[in-house]
């Protein structure tokens, strides 16, 4: 007999089952969250923010003062001195009867603000580090982002190969039907059949490239997630209308980080060079000494030692910098080209796909569609041939792939247009 301790041990066991049922589900990752873990857990941005550290560890050390330097010295000593004591008696040895003590402390003061321009080197030194994690962080998105589209055209394309392969199933039951009752040659039934290899393939195909899709993303996510156990979820269309290229353009001069880190590369250049000149100047060093020279008991004494500035050994990182002033700026007008560049290719790249992606959207999706419904309805009835059959299942495929496709590379243009401007602009 059952009694209630069994019933209490069996829902027990039956809610865990459930749970780790519920658990083993997919959960479906959006856009945002997926851009969230990737922030979070990529390994080669984790490493470019460390590099923003150090770069501000350079910061505490340019902004060092100079240590000052303390000397001690003990001259005189005599190691076969005597010495009769003041109360008489046998001379006693002391090496350290004449001994000269000696002590000085110096300080070398930094002119011309070198300290101070140090510090603003190396601050815009971090500026630009972040600038660069920022690009970095920009191209690296652009991955993730394609990645993120295959992996929904892939998802969508597996969707549209069980449809397909779904309906010529349904299509073989009643083709089989009619070969039963006669309709049909055996050898039309075997040539449908034959053609079921096709949409098979279609399946197993994107199921692969689906798996491939996802250990990408993961990679990228750096999650050791089981594929099975990994899903996203997002919109796989187009938008129609699309901003005016020259709003791209602005937004890009804006936002994009390696235009920012080459405008920065010129300022801190102009810092650098003041710095080259500043250490042209001559830094004093201030001492202070103090001993005893009997029959003086101590003494204390001040100096100072200035460098005299006979030639000039800073000239060529003068130069040097003057140099790099102008070589930024060369580097500058580059990216600001590079700039351009970008985006009139990613809007190029996206009008083309949406003038390709219109019609389909207009007319050929429910031309494909009605075409094959028809020539179904037609061919189950004996009014089509097997050919024509073969044809619109064919034709349906192909249109229901290219249009899949394309609306993949008007996604990946977008990122590629994102990536040019740098910020989400198409989503």
């Amino acid at each position: 007999m059952w009694n209630s301790e069994h019933w209490g041990r069996q829902s027990a066991i039956c809610c865990l089952l459930a749970c780790t049922t519920v658990g083993a589900q997919p959960r479906n990752l959006s856009w945002e969250e997926v851009r969230d873990r990737f922030q979070q857990n990529n390994p080669t941005l984790r490493a470019a923010q460390i590099g923003i550290e150090e770069s501000r560890a350079q910061e505490i050390t340019a902004y060092l003062r100079p240590n000052p330097n303390l000397t001690g010295g003990l001259d005189q000593i005599n190691f076969f001195s005597t010495q009769v004591p003041p109360s008489g008696g046998s001379a006693v040895y002391n090496p350290f009867a004449y001994a000269f003590p000696s002590g000085s402390l110096n300080y070398l003061h930094e002119r011309g603000h070198k300290r101070e321009l140090r510090l603003q080197s190396a601050q815009k030194g971090t500026a630009i580090a972040m600038s660069q994690y920022a690009d970095q962080e920009r191209g690296l998105m652009f991955t993730l982002r394609a990645a993120f589209v295959q992996t929904l055209e892939q998802k969508a394309i597996l969707d549209v190969a069980r449809q397909s392969l779904a309906y010529y199933n349904r299509l073989l039951d009643v083709s089989n039907e009619r070969l039963k009752a006669g309709d049909i040659a055996q050898v039309d039934f075997q040539r449908l059949r034959l053609q079921r290899v096709q949409f098979e393939t279609d399946v197993q195909t994107a199921t692969v490239n689906l798996r491939t899709a996802k250990i990408q993303l993961l990679t990228l996510l750096n999650d050791r997630t089981p594929v099975e156990q990994f899903d996203v979820a997002g919109t796989f269309d187009f938008t129609n209308d699309i901003q005016p290229r020259e709003e791209f353009r602005t937004l890009a001069l804006q936002n994009r980080p390696d235009l920012k880190a080459a405008v920065q590369a010129i300022d801190k250049a102009e810092t650098d060079h003041r710095l080259a000149v500043a250490n042209g100047s001559t830094d004093p060093t201030f001492g202070v000494d103090f001993a005893r020279n009997p029959p003086i008991p101590v003494y204390l004494g001040f100096n100072v030692s200035i460098p005299l500035k006979i030639f000039d050994r800073n000239q060529g990182e003068k130069l040097r910098t003057q140099q790099d002033i102008a070589r930024t700026e060369r580097l500058r007008d580059a990216a600001t080209a590079q700039v351009f560049s970008d985006v009139d290719s990613a809007y190029a790249t996206l009008e083309s796909n949406l003038t390709l992606l219109r019609p389909y959207k207009e007319s050929y999706l429910k031309d494909a569609t009605e075409v094959r419904e028809i020539v179904s309805f037609s061919y189950t009835r004996g009014g089509a041939s097997l050919l024509d059959f073969l044809q619109a299942q064919q034709d349906y495929r192909s249109t229901q792939l290219n249009y899949l496709n394309l609306v993949g590379s008007y996604l990946t243009a977008g990122a590629q247009l994102n990536m040019s401007v740098g910020q989400e602009v198409i989503r």
